[in-house]
C-alpha cells in the first residue's frame, strides 16, 4: 500500500470515527447571517448523510477574513475550548479553507479539521455505483489531493522533530514530489478512462436521438425527490433515500404516456448549493447529458424553507451548462407535507407551466401528464395517411412508433390520422393525404 493510500485510509478511518461534529460557518459581520444559518443547516444534513450522529452550530461574523486562519486566533482558541468540553471529534468548515489554515488550526484546536468539500467528496465517494461517477469522483480527489500533499506529511515533521537529525527533512521534501508526480500520473491515466467510458455512452446517447423519441431530462436539488417521481412513473426501482446525494448515476427509462406518446425520462445527479468547483469539473460529463435533452423537468421540494434559493441554484448551473433557454416544466414536490398552498400561489405567479404534485401520494399527476402530453407533441408532426391494407407491416409500425389519432377504412385502404415522431416521418412520406 503506497503512503497516499494509507493517508487515505486515515481519512475513510476519521469519517467513520465521527460521532459528533462542530460545525462552522462564517459571515461577514451586519450582514448575511441568516443565509449562513440556512446553509449551516444544509451542512447538518450533509454531515448526517456520512453517519454524524451529533452536530454543534456556531456562527462566526467577521469584519475581514484571517489569513493563518480564516477567522482568527481568538476564534480557534474558542473553538479548542469547546471541542474539550463538549467531546467534539472533528470541526467543519462551510466554507473552502486552505491547507494551511486547516494545520493552523488544527494544532490548536487538537482535532481533525475538514471543510464542505472534503464531506461532499466523501458522500460523492460512498454513494457512487456506476464506474463512470466513481472514476469521476477519483479525478475530483485527486485535484483536491495535490494542493494538500505538505499538509499530508506533516507526519515526517514529527518524526523530524523526535530523532533530532536534519536528513529527513529532505526525504520528506523529496516524498512530496514523488506523490505529486505519482497522483499526476494517476489522474492521467483515470482522464483517460473517463473518455473511454463517455464515448460508451454517447453512442448509448446517440442511439436514443436517432429514434427521434423526446427526452425529457429531471433535473432539481438534491433530495427533491427526482428518483422518487421517476419510479413512480415508471415503476422503475431506483434507489431512493431520504438523504443528500442519496444517488449520483444518470439512470434513463424509456415511458409511454396516457395518449401512447413515446418518451425517455432521465434522472439526474442532483445540484447542491456551494458545490466545489472540482466537483462541478469531475461531473462536466454526467452533468452534460442534460444538455441533450429536450425537455426538462425541474423538481423542486416546496415544503422546505429556502426552496426559492434551491430552484435558482440549480437555475445558476443549468446557465453555466448554457442549457436555460430549453423547454421548462416547473414540478413543486411533495404538496402533501404542505401546511398552506400559498408557496404555490407564488411560484405560479413567478414563473411559467408550473405543476404541484406528490410523488408519494400521486397528487397532481393528471395534470404532470397533460404538460408531459403537450410538450411530447411539438416534437411529432400529424400526418394524413392512407395505406394498402396488404402494406400491414408499415401500419404496424406506424401504429406502434406513433400515436394514432383516428382509424377509418375506405375500401382495402386504411385511413389514419396519426401524429408521427421526426424517424417515422420520411417512411410515412409516400402514403401522404393531401
Amino acid at each position: 500500500m503506497s503512503d497516499i493510500e494509507k493517508i487515505e485510509q486515515q481519512d475513510r478511518a476519521t469519517f467513520e470515527s465521527i460521532k459528533k461534529a462542530l460545525l462552522v460557518g462564517v459571515h461577514m459581520s451586519g450582514g448575511e447571517s441568516e443565509l449562513c444559518r440556512e446553509h449551516l443547516k444544509e451542512l447538518g444534513e450533509l454531515a448526517k448523510t456520512l453517519g454524524v450522529k451529533e452536530v454543534r452550530e456556531i456562527y462566526c461574523p467577521v469584519k475581514k477574513f484571517n489569513a493563518p486562519t480564516y477567522i482568527g486566533s481568538g476564534k480557534v482558541e474558542e473553538f479548542r475550548d469547546i471541542v474539550a468540553a463538549e467531546g467534539i471529534d472533528v470541526i467543519i468548515f462551510d466554507d473552502s479553507i486552505t491547507p494551511n489554515q486547516q494545520k493552523n488550526i488544527e494544532n490548536v484546536a487538537k482535532v481533525p479539521v475538514i471543510d464542505r468539500t472534503e464531506v461532499i467528496l466523501e458522500i460523492f465517494g460512498l454513494h457512487a455505483r456506476t464506474k463512470e461517477a466513481m472514476l469521476q469522483i477519483e479525478v475530483a480527489k485527486i485535484r483536491h489531493q495535490l494542493p494538500r500533499l505538505k499538509r499530508m506529511w506533516t507526519h515526517l515533521s514529527r518524526q523530524r522533530g523526535a530523532s533530532g537529525g536534519g536528513s529527513s527533512r529532505g526525504t520528506g521534501e523529496k516524498q512530496i514530489e514523488i506523490d505529486r508526480r505519482l497522483l499526476k500520473h494517476k489522474l492521467r491515466s483515470v482522464e483517460r478512462e473517463i473518455k473511454d467510458v463517455v464515448r460508451g455512452r454517447e453512442q448509448t446517447r446517440k442511439g436514443r436521438l436517432r429514434s427521434g423519441v423526446p427526452t425529457f431530462s429531471i433535473v432539481g436539488y438534491t433530495n427533491a425527490g427526482k428518483s422518487t417521481l421517476l419510479n413512480a412513473l415508471t415503476g422503475s426501482e431506483v434507489l431512493v433515500e431520504d438523504k443528500l446525494f442519496a444517488t449520483l448515476d444518470t439512470t434513463a427509462r424509456a415511458y409511454q404516456l396516457p395518449n401512447r406518446s413515446k418518451i425517455v425520462l432521465v434522472d439526474t445527479v442532483g445540484f447542491i448549493r456551494k458545490l466545489p468547483h472540482s466537483l462541478v469539473k469531475a461531473f462536466r460529463s454526467t452533468l452534460e447529458e442534460v444538455c441533450y435533452t429536450d425537455v426538462l423537468i425541474h423538481l423542486l421540494d416546496c415544503s422546505k424553507k429556502g426552496s426559492m434559493a434551491r430552484f435558482e441554484a440549480t437555475m445558476q448551473v443549468l446557465e453555466e451548462l448554457g442549457i436555460k433557454d430549453k423547454p421548462v416544466i416547473v414540478v413543486l414536490n411533495k404538496i402533501d407535507l404542505l401546511k398552506s398552498k400559498e408557496h404555490i400561489r407564488k411560484f405560479n405567479v413567478l414563473y411559467d407551466n408550473v405543476i404541484a404534485v406528490s410523488a408519494v401520494t400521486h397528487e397532481g399527476f393528471d395534470d404532470l401528464l397533460s404538460a408531459l402530453e403537450i410538450e411530447a407533441s411539438r416534437f411529432c408532426k400529424k400526418m394524413h395517411l392512407r395505406i394498402d391494407q396488404s402494406n400491414y407491416k408499415l401500419i404496424d409500425e406506424i401504429t406502434r412508433e406513433g400515436r394514432v389519432i383516428h382509424t377509418d377504412y375506405e375500401g382495402n385502404d386504411v385511413l389514419l390520422e396519426v401524429a408521427l415522431p421526426e424517424h417515422m416521418e420520411r417512411k410515412a412520406k409516400p402514403f401522404l393525404v393531401e
